[in-house]
């Protein structure tokens, strides 16, 4: 196997990774720093360091993108298609920062290895990406709306009696917290769904075997990489989610990251389940918003969004498959 072409794949990986960061930063610190429980800086640095952390807590969602969703393309051919799914997904997570609508990275990547897949002739195991991604990409989002709900409004009941201005200040320093479990979970399933594309490279020319355990500089490298993006800040995106949906205020920051944060987590350890955290927080600030009345949220943006996740796999398929016939014809 050409080391080289090895090389470029895991490079082209790790870049991937870099832009997953800075595209889904927004996720973990919107939130928190539109109800300035944290200065964005403050927010960033602190969401690329539970980043960091996160990446370390498993390995089931790798685990899933490197077993259940393609058949493990062979030879300098599988190399390019891994290439390819990762160009897609790139380019796509670019067009979508680009314009500030926070579509999910996760599905620009499945999107991706499954229209270079079928470029490349490769097996698609259409079961798992219907259990794995298009189940979880369906509910999460509804799961986010009714929990997020559910928890505003318990929190509304629970301080019903309580000073506002004492209970916003008590829940701008409760966000620190549930903004930390946001970014913690932004680790667990964004960095393990790169460790799982290099492990796929890696068995493709050689190097591991299907069943090893994910070396340490995989996850160090991974990590690190969606730490760095997220530190570079999603500015645009930040401002669709922190503002453009509801204006937030600390309690309902607090809601909305903690619905979010255990959903990842549930769906990490329970299912395998690489689901989005934009899907996620997008939803979950939108049940909690709902609570204020249906008039509270702004739908126009929310449908905008809702639109974005419905287009990202297939247009990051249909370029990954465009960049499957051009790495073809180059080399």
């Amino acid at each position: 196997m050409d080391t080289f072409s090895l090389i470029v794949t895991i490079g082209v990986a790790l870049g991937f990774t870099y832009t997953n960061g800075f595209h889904d930063s927004a996720n973990a610190i919107a939130t928190s720093v539109s109800t300035r429980a944290l200065t964005p800086r403050a927010a960033l640095a602190m969401a690329a360091v539970m980043n960091l952390a996160g990446a370390f807590l498993g390995s089931g969602v790798a685990k899933t993108v490197s077993e259940g969703l393609i058949a493990t393309p062979t030879g300098q051919k599988g190399m390019g298609i891994l290439f390819a799914a990762l160009v897609g997904a790139i380019i796509w997570n670019l067009i979508t920062w680009y314009f500030g609508l926070p579509s999910s990275s996760s599905h620009a990547l499945f999107g991706g290895m499954v229209g270079a897949a079928l470029a490349g002739g490769t097996t698609v195991y259409w079961s798992g990406v219907l259990d794995k991604i298009v189940i979880p990409m369906l509910t999460s989002p509804l799961v986010g709306l009714v929990v997020g709900y559910l928890v505003m409004v318990a929190i509304l009941w629970m301080f019903r009696k309580s000073n506002p201005h004492k209970a916003k200040r008590g829940f701008r320093i409760a966000q620190t917290v549930s903004a930390a479990g946001m970014a913690l979970g932004h680790g667990l399933q964004d960095a393990q769904k790169t460790m799982g594309i290099v492990m796929m490279a890696l068995v493709i020319s050689g190097d591991e075997s299907y069943g090893d355990e994910i070396p340490i500089w995989v996850k160090l490298a991974c990590a690190a990489m969606l730490s760095l993006g997220t530190y570079a800040g999603g500015w645009r995106i930040m401002r669709t989610l922190g503002r453009k949906i509801i204006e937030l205020d600390p309690p309902q920051g607090f809601a909305a990251e903690t619905t979010g944060a255990s959903i990842m987590f549930a769906s990490s350890y329970l299912f395998h389940a690489p689901i989005s955290t934009t899907h996620v927080i997008t939803s979950a600030i939108m049940g909690v918003g709902a609570t204020k009345g249906t008039r509270a949220v702004r739908w126009g943006v929310a449908k905008n969004i809702v639109m974005g996740w419905f287009i990202t796999m297939p247009a990051a398929a249909l370029v990954a498959a465009a960049s499957f016939f051009v790495v073809q014809l180059v080399f």
